[in-house]
């Protein structure tokens, strides 16, 4: 590690770089008190110091191996206490580890590490969810297109194959049945997030899961000492094809009360089960057979905006709520929201970007809070395969979350990205 700011401010470590994530609590926390550790070569593909060499709340940004997650519990050795420590909060996937590490050495609230193992690893999370009881579909680890091909056999040729400790649905696909086992295979094991993964991190793992047909759901939860004291429940859509990736979410999900508090209940189990104490839990669950099942559980903040949609329908800070759980303390969320939020993805056709059309329009629209092209004229786009591809997005309100959804979609087609071949 390279020469250490100076920490005397320091009241929250933030393991991972999310520039989205200290945006929001810049303005919530003092001068140069959260100090970021990463990984030097994720933090210089993504160009972290330079993105936030604005941010006020930032004492400094320290190379450290936060992906080694293996050898976690060393990285506590590698820097002195912060003396007016309050939290240390995982900002990305491939952090958590390390942040219940460091939380357990500084004798801060965190998931715990054993908890923290688990979430990272969806092939030890279906162990143990097995174990505890909670519904979920049939799986095994796999190690070749073989695996795959006797695996869907078994449940009328579709399947899911997915690495066990990826994000962003980097690698998922979904296979029918005739489908070549060989080709998605190599799909699956060339999928990668070198911006994002520190290239000697755990080697892959991959799955292949039973796949189960109905809607799908996410809910986040407020976890403090293994008590669920917040719970929202998101509603979820994906594109149509091999790779599921996200097209929108709608908050809260428009779902009767039964149903709505058999996902939170579940959740609750999951938590249960897991042994994760204090922070943060996206578990993602399709209604299959009348019952939640598990999908997989992140133990950090819900990317997709879905926190700014949460902030949107209820309202509040959710951000804020997950430091004072982090610190210690209780959250103080509404129990019911006030009305809803919803966000639909763009996707623009393959090819070089000649002209973006309707974004100012869509900003106009009824109920759009926000719109956004991320790709610009001149670029190259391709198939859609995980979450990073997309080419923007539109945030909407509403009274109902299906009103909000009816905007957003609204907004979204409003947006037209033109492209040659």
């Amino acid at each position: 590690m390279e020469e250490q700011p100076d920490l005397s401010a320091v009241t929250h470590v933030a393991v991972g770089l999310s520039v989205v994530f200290l945006t929001g609590i810049d303005r919530l926390l003092p001068a140069r008190s959260v100090l970021v550790l990463d990984e030097p070569d994720t933090l210089r593909a993504r160009r972290g110091r330079e993105r936030t060499a604005h941010l006020a709340c930032l004492a400094g940004i320290l190379e450290a191996p936060t992906q080694d997650e293996r050898r976690a519990e060393r990285l506590s050795g590698l820097l002195p206490r912060p003396d007016r420590l309050r939290a240390v909060v995982p900002l990305l996937e491939y952090g958590v580890v390390a942040a219940a590490a460091l939380a357990e050495a500084w004798r801060v609230p965190g998931a715990g590490i054993p908890a923290a193992r688990l979430l990272r690893d969806k092939a030890l999370l279906r162990e143990r969810a097995a174990a505890g009881g909670i519904d979920q579909p049939e799986w095994e680890v796999v190690s070749g297109s073989d695996g795959i091909e006797r695996f869907r056999e078994r449940y009328g040729r579709r399947c899911v194959v997915k690495p066990a400790n990826r994000q962003a649905s980097v690698g998922v696909r979904l296979v029918g049945a005739t489908d070549d086992a060989a080709e998605v295979w190599a799909a699956t094991t060339a999928a990668d997030e070198p911006r994002q993964r520190a290239g000697y991190a755990l080697p892959p793992k991959y799955l292949v899961e039973q796949r189960l047909d109905g809607p799908e759901y996410s809910v986040e939860a407020l976890v403090a000492d293994g008590t669920l004291e917040f719970a929202n429940v998101t509603a979820k859509s994906v594109r149509h094809g091999p790779s599921p990736v996200e097209a929108g979410h709608v908050v809260p999900a428009d779902l009767p009360e039964a149903p709505a508090e058999e996902l939170i209940a579940a959740t609750r189990r999951l938590v249960e089960v897991t042994g994760f104490r204090t922070g943060v839990v996206h578990a993602e669950w399709i209604r299959f057979g009348g019952r939640p099942h598990l999908v997989e559980c992140a133990g950090r903040l819900p990317g997709d905006a879905i926190v700014q949609l949460i902030d949107l329908s209820r309202p509040c800070d959710l951000t804020g709520e997950y430091l004072r759980v982090l610190e210690g303390g209780r959250p103080s969320v509404p129990a019911s929201p006030k009305g809803a939020a919803a966000i639909r993805f763009l996707t623009a056709p393959t090819g070089r970007v000649s002209a973006v059309d309707g974004l100012e329009r869509a900003r106009l629209a009824p109920g759009v809070v926000e719109g956004d092209v991320s790709v610009a004229v001149g670029s190259e786009t391709g198939t859609v395969t995980n979450s990073w591809e997309r080419s923007g997005h539109v945030i909407a309100t509403g009274e109902t979350p299906g009103q909000a959804d009816r905007r957003a979609r609204a907004a979204a087609e409003l947006i037209r990205i033109t492209t040659e071949q």
